[in-house]
């Protein structure tokens, strides 16, 4: 039983930590497959982490700060499709300079603002979004097996837990069974039969990296908001390359992308457990390995485990609109 608790409260923590990773990935879902690649999700992310915790400390209200990281990521998105799709720029370029450019902004305006070394000040109880606890939680702990797993995993999540897996299937429904799926599916795989269908390139462009900043909100939203309590310098840590990787892991599908945030947020956690503890017939270990352990296996992952990954055929390439 022991080891079934230690199980669960791994699983417990795997969704907490797949959140803002199941968000990225898909914002990056809609912008390649329109054909613009986005490097840009993890400044996005961060910029909106700042805003959220920034609004909901000045509002008291989560869903404000929540607001206000939509907002946020939205201009960046905006200022990164006027970068490459209105003046054709490198995309690649584009998106790391957005990075740099949030990175720094973030801790110059958290200093000049709360003088707390680029930290925003800690969130009441009332400003973050708090655990739901679903019916019958309470009463079905005690069951076996399936109690702790429903009270424990299933139960006590936020409303942005919840929210990011509804938009696992949304994203499908949108992107295999709408007009606006189809096309933008098109147009990064043939931007010039589109063109010629007479369906603006720029503005489908334009609204998939839209989409792509309104998803980059809830997850930096997320992470100031749900997971922490406070906007801390460089919170994303890495997240936005990550889901990348989970992007290109699940070849640029919806489902599979849940399932390569998943499987990368349990190493997450696994490794958090792991830190402190020893290894049989090794002993304890350096807790420097279990941090790095996620990026290895993902590099691992990437290299020889997910076969041929093709991405959109005009993903990367910006379109000069034939006279």
């Amino acid at each position: 039983m022991m080891y079934y608790d230690t199980l669960i409260s791994i699983l417990g923590s795997t969704i907490r930590l797949s959140i803002p990773l199941i968000f990225t990935a898909l914002a990056g879902l809609f912008s390649e497959r329109a054909g613009v690649f986005d490097i840009g999700l993890e400044g996005k992310m961060l910029g909106g982490a700042f805003a959220a915790a920034t609004v909901a400390y000045l509002t008291g209200s989560p869903w404000l700060g929540l607001l206000a990281a939509i907002g946020t990521s939205v201009a960046f998105s905006a200022l990164h499709g006027f970068a490459s799709i209105t003046n054709r720029g490198n995309q690649i370029i584009s998106g790391v300079a957005i990075n740099f450019l949030v990175a720094g902004l973030t801790v110059v305006l958290g200093q000049a603002w709360f003088s707390q070394g680029g930290r925003t000040p800690q969130l009441g109880a009332e400003a973050r979004f708090g655990a739901i606890i679903l019916p019958g939680a309470e009463s079905l702990r005690s069951v076996p097996i399936i109690g702790p797993l429903y009270a424990n995993v299933i139960s006590g999540n936020n409303a942005l837990t919840y929210l990011a897996f509804v938009a696992v299937p949304l994203s499908w429904w949108i992107l295999y069974r709408t007009r606006f799926g189809l096309r933008l599916r098109a147009v990064g795989e043939n931007p010039g039969a589109v063109d010629t269908a007479g369906i603006s390139v720029t503005w489908l462009r334009y609204r998939a990296v839209l989409c792509a900043g309104f998803l980059c909100g809830f997850s930096g939203a997320y992470l100031s908001t749900a997971q922490s309590a406070a906007f801390i310098e460089n919170m994303s840590a890495g997240k936005g390359y990550i889901a990348l990787a989970a992007l290109i892991f699940a070849k640029w599908k919806p489902v599979p992308v849940m399932f390569a945030c998943l499987l990368f947020g349990f190493l997450d956690a696994f490794a958090n457990f792991m830190q402190g503890k020893a290894v049989p017939f090794i002993g304890e270990v350096p807790v420097q390995f279990f941090q790095a352990l996620p990026y290895v296996l993902t590099c691992i992952l990437l290299a020889g485990f997910i076969g041929v990954a093709h991405p959109p055929k005009a993903g990367g390439v910006p379109y000069t609109k034939e006279r």
